[in-house]
């Protein structure tokens, strides 16, 4: 890579935004605020992971793009607000990154990787300290994560914490014993709502001990179901389980 072509891409980049934003840019573009391009960032983000999931490096590349634009917006807004810039927002992830790996460039010498994640939350967590935030062990877990990835992101961050031990075939058990006595009627007993989330944790931390990423094993099999309900829709209705077999 040409650090030089890289950056002269990225000043044309903040300049093409800062036009746009300018009196004489895009009206669209001046009226957007940090609030309103929110959805976008979600959107942005999901469309590269499709790029990246079809292995196109075209689309790739191009969705990329898109997801660089909202960055580049958002600092842009914050920089005629006086509050930080595009410039500030790289170093401050550049300073981040040589923090929080040592052993790269700090002279530490462990480069087991159950090790190095220990020492990385045990680094953000002097952060947070240095800056007198919240310092829990779930805290940091973004609140609008989707369902599955928070419930991950938490049982992970409980193991590495020392307090949560994710044996797999206690957890299979758990999710069998739970998905057997799971209310089925809204005039049974208990709670439907409350039995499907409780299952549904137990099936994340099941997936989690297997070394298994339950939001992309959900997207995949969500994937597989609408490619077989489409087949199957054309001889007649599909149930989920049919159509979400292999």
């Amino acid at each position: 890579m040409s650090i030089g072509r890289a950056s002269q891409s990225f000043d044309r980049l903040l300049q093409i935004m800062a036009t746009l934003r300018s009196p004489h840019g895009c009206a669209w573009d001046a009226s957007q605020t940090p609030e309103s391009l929110k959805p976008y960032l979600v959107e942005e983000a999901y469309e590269v992971m499709e790029a990246i999931d079809d292995g196109n490096p075209a689309a790739i590349r191009e969705e990329l793009g898109d997801l660089l634009l909202q960055i580049i917006f958002q600092a842009r807004i914050f920089e005629e607000r006086g509050e930080f810039d595009m410039a500030a927002v790289a170093e401050a992830i550049a300073d981040k990154l040589v923090r929080r790996h040592p052993h790269v460039f700090a002279g530490e010498t462990d480069d087991d990787p159950v090790t190095l994640a220990i020492r990385w939350d045990q680094i953000k967590a002097g952060e947070k300290r240095d800056r007198g935030e919240e310092n829990t062990v779930f805290a940091g877990i973004p609140r609008h994560l989707p369902a599955l990835a928070r419930a991950q992101k938490s049982i992970l961050k409980a193991q590495r914490a020392g307090f949560l031990d994710l044996d797999p075939a206690a957890l299979a058990r758990a999710a069998a014993g739970q998905l057997a006595t799971l209310p089925i009627s809204p005039q049974g007993e208990g709670s439907p709502g409350a039995a499907l989330g409780d299952l549904l944790f137990t099936l994340v931390g099941l997936g989690a001990s297997l070394g298994l990423d339950a939001e992309e094993a959900l997207r995949q099999a969500t994937d597989r179901f609408c490619r077989r309900a489409t087949t199957a829709g054309r001889d007649g209705r599909a149930t989920a389980a049919a159509a979400g077999k292999k």
